[in-house]
């Protein structure tokens, strides 16, 4: 993982320099004094050569510094710790969710071959993984939140709102949580039910599936316990490949639903070109991925006791 961090963030830092602007541009006024624009440019060491500026970043990022924010005028680590819970939150709360419902799904619909439920559940899947994500959202936002008004459209809280319970605050939370989270896992619940389903139909057809039917057990049990199982991997590995679209995803979602986490916070840095934000965003995606990517390996072991590694 170190090695490919170190080459993500040398193609990262490449890319965002590459781009048009820099951080200063907007403080450069056309009658501005030549040489203290000149002093000003100097100061935040924009021009060194590139491969100075991205050393002084690399040595900095090894000493727990991420640099100062050009935008919001604040530590870049202390901005990481307030945006990274409300990302966590809602790219968590739409995984589980897909999880819990595209699994069983996926299940029924194996057991349940050419059936209509099965039929059914294959165009509504390819839907949920067509349909684009903005395109949702808008589509879901107006008929939910504007026409309906069953569920609010915007922010983490209701703004001004004082709950008088513990009960009632959670509630509020809940309630601006459960869209964008919910069409946040639409499409992984469409990917998930269509692996879980495929996978299972492979292993059913195993000699030691028959074996298990054969002795009597109960169908829901070799269902559940022996097929199910040993069907898991394949999700385990799209899983750990789809934490990165889910993150990718998730900067769409918080511009959107006025969502306070590192999407937008990103997103505003890409406007500004506020370089060490974009670094330390963009480097935080990777870590996660890459950490989303580890657990898939350790989780093939609890799942297959045949796996072992050296």
């Amino acid at each position: 993982m170190i090695p490919l961090l170190l080459g993500v963030s040398i193609i990262v830092f490449l890319i965002i320099h590459a781009a048009p602007g820099n951080p200063w541009s907007s403080f450069f006024s056309p009658r501005m004094d030549p040489e203290f624009r000149a002093r000003l440019i100097a100061k935040f060491g924009l021009d060194r050569p590139l491969y100075q500026q991205y050393l002084d970043w690399l040595k900095l990022t090894l000493q727990g510094n991420l640099g100062y924010s050009t935008l919001y005028q604040r530590p870049v680590l202390d901005m990481l710790r307030e945006r990274i819970g409300p990302t966590l939150i809602l790219t968590a709360s739409a995984e589980v969710l897909a999880l819990l419902i595209a699994v069983p799904i996926g299940v029924i619909s194996a057991t349940r071959q050419y059936s209509k439920f099965d039929y059914s559940l294959t165009v509504l899947a390819f839907m949920g993984i067509s349909l684009p994500g903005f395109f949702t959202i808008l589509v879901i936002k107006f008929l939910v939140g504007f026409k309906l008004r069953l569920l609010p459209m915007a922010f983490m809280t209701t703004p001004g709102y004082i709950a008088p319970t513990t009960w009632l605050y959670v509630w509020d939370r809940l309630k601006h949580l459960m869209m964008p989270a919910g069409i946040l896992a639409i499409r992984g619940l469409a990917l998930y039910s269509r692996f879980t389903r495929s996978s299972m139909l492979e292993v059913v057809r195993q000699d030691y599936i028959r074996t298990a039917r054969a002795k009597g057990l109960a169908e829901r049990l070799v269902i559940y316990k022996h097929a199910l199982r040993n069907s898991l991997i394949p999700l385990i590995t799209l899983e750990g490949l789809n934490l990165s679209a889910l993150f990718g995803g998730a900067i769409i979602f918080e511009i959107l639903f006025t969502w306070p986490g590192i999407g937008q916070m990103a997103y505003e840095a890409v406007l500004a070109r506020d370089y060490p934000v974009l670094m330390a965003t963009n480097m935080m995606f990777a870590l996660l991925v890459m950490l989303g990517n580890l657990l898939a390996d350790v989780l093939y072991a609890v799942v297959d006791p045949r796996i072992r590694y050296q």
